[in-house]
């Protein structure tokens, strides 16, 4: 077997049902498999699970035991030659594995590969690729230094800005959301530590993976959906608990400085000041709706839900559509049908028009609901159609 997906759920049971709806179309020329482990989630993501994916392997934990622990029990059951550790609020392009594959064995020294992530707006996340975060580097990202200068080669390590986001290279860390390497090296490595319980140990996982001689990549050819959620928002209990993971990782590995500690505090006092006084964004109003799809029935079902008018396009982008917004102008909210456009035809459109005023929600294929989020800071929304 080739790969193995492994997907650490809780309580998001419809990015999850997308998730693996997307991981399933990936892996159609593939030979592999997904593990879904839940982390004894509130909502009926297991039984959703059951009902569409009877075929999917999937493990129930009576705790939430955490992302490293969750993660490290479904791999104790993977079978493949690579592994894939993947976020439930992510989508993956059909051809997502095929190139990370293709490119993994290219390399003698593979470590870790990570991949181009994006917001549900289509921006690029930062956090794709990033620096070993020593006391200097991490200050300088809690402090947001990185982008008050973001051409400074002693400012920009933390998000490993020596490459762009569409350039492919060498990085030292990747994040958790997407982390694609051989099983054997994982299982040399331990898997992820324990000790750490929602940040810090992919930081520590890729550490490891260069301490032991490989070298981790990050790779700009395939583009992978990221929502995020509430556990990215950047309040105050994120920075004590990214401090504490920032406080155990550099105890692991390095000497215990009370340096570290006084960096972070005051880069904690300062972000947070910062976060106080920043004005809370208001939700946009959306001015018109398009639906790209060719199913009229569907376009009255999201019409009468919505209250409002919603445009029907049956162009795809093999057709050349033009933005809504040159047609209509304000801001619009694309709703995609999965049933029509493919999630790689998806991602695409949303990175071309990342800088318009539009937002996007996708219907997954044979699903009953639209889901999407319009900020890299919020849980998303979910829009039952029935």
């Amino acid at each position: 077997m080739q790969i193995s997906v492994i997907i650490l759920n809780y309580n998001v049971r419809y990015f999850l049902e997308q998730c693996v709806l997307s991981v399933q179309k990936a892996l159609q020329n593939i030979e592999g498999e997904i593990i879904v482990v839940d982390n004894n989630s509130p909502d009926d993501s297991c039984a959703m699970m059951k009902q569409r994916f009877p075929n999917v392997r999937l493990i129930e934990n009576k705790e939430n035991t955490g992302f490293p622990k969750g993660n490290n029990i479904g791999v104790a059951e993977a079978q493949g030659e690579y592994l894939c550790i993947l976020n439930p609020d992510t989508v993956v392009a059909e051809d997502t594995f095929e190139k990370l594959l293709a490119f993994a064995k290219t390399k003698t020294d593979l470590g870790i590969v990570g991949c181009k992530l994006i917001d549900g707006t289509g921006r690029f996340l930062p956090e794709s690729k990033r620096g070993i975060p020593t006391p200097s580097v991490a200050f300088a990202k809690v402090a947001g230094l990185y982008k008050l200068f973001p051409n400074s080669q002693k400012f920009g390590k933390y998000y490993a800005q020596h490459l762009t986001e569409n350039q492919t290279g060498k990085v030292d860390v990747l994040v958790g959301a997407f982390m694609l390497m051989r099983r054997e090296l994982y299982q040399q490595l331990n898997g992820f530590d324990e000790a750490f319980f929602m940040y810090g140990e992919d930081i520590d996982l890729s550490y490891r993976s260069l301490q032991s001689g490989k070298s981790n990549y990050y790779f700009a050819e395939t583009t992978v959906i990221h929502y995020k959620g509430e556990s990215t928002v950047k309040d105050q209990k994120y920075l004590r608990s990214f401090q504490s993971a920032m406080e155990l990782f550099y105890k692991k590995h390095f000497k215990v400085s009370f340096v570290f500690k006084a960096f972070m505090n005051f880069g904690a006092f300062v972000f947070s000041t910062m976060k106080k006084n920043q004005p809370v964004a208001a939700s946009k109003k959306i001015d018109a709706y398009f639906l790209f799809s060719d199913n009229q029935d569907l376009k009255v079902k999201v019409e009468n839900l919505l209250g409002k008018k919603v445009t029907l396009s049956e162009s795809t982008p093999k057709n050349g559509l033009n933005s809504p917004t040159e047609i209509l102008g304000g801001h619009i909210e694309i709703i995609f049908d999965n049933n029509v456009w493919s999630f790689k035809e998806t991602i695409a459109y949303m990175q071309s028009h990342r800088n318009k005023p539009l937002t996007f929600k996708i219907l997954p294929e044979k699903s009953d609901f639209i889901l999407g989020s319009n900020s890299s800071n919020d849980r998303g929304k979910v829009i039952q159609l029935e």
